[in-house]
């Protein structure tokens, strides 16, 4: 009998997820719970398991295509043998729960008999409970047929609702010579799609500030050693991250996100600050959680610990979300300026640059100093030039009195 599996629902807000590759082909037999997709989210790349022993018989997305949750993913014959129908009323199947396989895989849920099939946020979900409106009776104009709050709040009896955005045509680029194509897929295509909604939604502006770093140079060089009796490699960052935590205590608003759905400000009391870096197959956000009860050494580590898992491609879900403010940083390779785009829904981002030593003006003297800038993009819609303004200068202050940035640790 032919088991249809519908992909589960595989993380908050988690809608869809595309196809990077399948580990089985029609006519394979399969395990329970062996791994048998690899599909990227939004989220992350997770590894799908069979919720049944027994024969691929047919598989509906290929390699690079979009899944929407609910839809079945694949076929299986389960061996199962249909029984006739019985006159006597049963009850309505629930869903059942397996255990996930592999480590950076998910729990599987059957949800063939009992999910509502209209694709939509939990946000958007939420919203058209909070309207009394049925979502089954809204025309969606989201991707993939997926109803968007935007589709809710136009709704009316009778009435389609009106997309607030026009898409634009896809443009088609002329062949002229000698090139290669790519398909535009995986990281790269996530990647893509989450710089563009950020750039389309938040309302951009740049601050950049001149740090000077030397009196923290000298502290670092004198924890060296210490650090590496813990094990610790100490670099810039972790200071950095204490800094900024300690700035956004004073200045919440930069802490915050807009609920596009509820018309609220979500101001965080709590700090996960995301690490955005250069991975092995694109650009990826690691979250150090609860980064103001960490002690330097201790962000250190994490840090490290979550960049590793990163370049070993076991980063799990959580370990990629759930960022409260971003800070983006290429090390040595930092450069003089940047404007890094906004880790959408956070309200700020801050890039930070190279260390070099330079000529400055201390006391009616010139001096070489170990300098460095920071820049921060803000949404605007939020928060204004002097939050972010002011946010730095507090930052800045820090970094550049290392005894002060102790004292404000907690």
């Amino acid at each position: 009998m032919a088991f249809k599996f519908h992909l589960p629902d595989i993380g908050e807000g988690v809608v869809e997820g595309e196809i990077v590759s399948w580990k089985v082909k029609v006519g394979d037999k399969v395990k329970l719970d062996q791994p048998i997709v690899e599909i990227m989210t939004d989220k992350a790349t997770v590894e799908i398991p069979s919720p049944r022993a027994g024969t691929i018989l047919k598989i509906n997305f290929t390699d690079g295509q979009i899944c929407p949750v609910g839809q079945i993913l694949v076929e299986i014959d389960d061996g199962a043998i249909a029984s006739s129908p019985s006159p006597s009323p049963s009850p309505s199947p629930t869903p059942s729960h397996r255990p996930a396989a592999a480590a950076n895989a998910i729990e599987v849920v059957d949800v063939s008999a009992s999910r509502e099939r209209v694709l939509a946020t939990p946000a958007t979900r939420r919203l058209a409970r909070q309207m009394g409106v049925e979502l089954g009776r809204v025309v969606p104009t989201g991707k993939h047929g997926r109803v968007t709050t935007d589709d809710v709040k136009k709704f009316t009896p009778g009435s389609a609702p009106v997309p607030t955005r026009a898409a634009h045509a896809p443009v088609a680029i002329a062949r002229g010579g000698d090139e290669e194509r790519i398909p535009l897929r995986g990281m790269r295509k996530k990647i893509a799609e989450s710089m563009a909604r950020s750039v389309g939604t938040a309302a951009h502006f740049t601050y950049v500030e001149e740090i000077d770093m030397t009196e923290l140079v000298l502290v670092r060089e004198r924890a060296k050693a210490r650090a590496a009796e813990r094990g610790v490699k100490l670099n810039y960052l972790p200071f950095i991250v204490k800094a900024i935590v300690s700035g956004l205590k004073k200045w919440p608003m930069l802490n915050a996100s807009l609920d596009e759905s509820t018309q609220e400000i979500v101001r965080k009391k709590y700090y996960h600050v995301g690490i955005a870096a250069q991975g092995p197959h694109g650009l990826v956000v690691t979250v150090v959680r609860d980064a103001d009860h960490r002690s330097i050494f201790d962000l250190s580590r994490e840090i490290d610990r979550l960049a590793e898992a990163v370049r070993n491609n076991t980063a799990t879900r959580d370990e990629l979300s759930g960022s409260t403010f971003t800070v983006s940083s290429l090390g040595k390779l930092g450069g003089v300026l940047a404007t890094p785009i906004i880790n959408f829904p956070e309200v700020a981002i801050v890039g930070v640059h190279k260390i070099e030593e330079k000529p400055a003006v201390r006391g009616g003297q010139i001096v070489i100093r170990h300098l460095m800038n920071l820049s921060i993009s803000v949404d605007h819609r939020l928060a204004d030039g002097w939050d972010g303004a002011m946010f730095l200068q507090d930052v800045k202050a820090l970094l550049e009195d290392p005894t002060t940035m102790f004292m404000e640790m907690v």
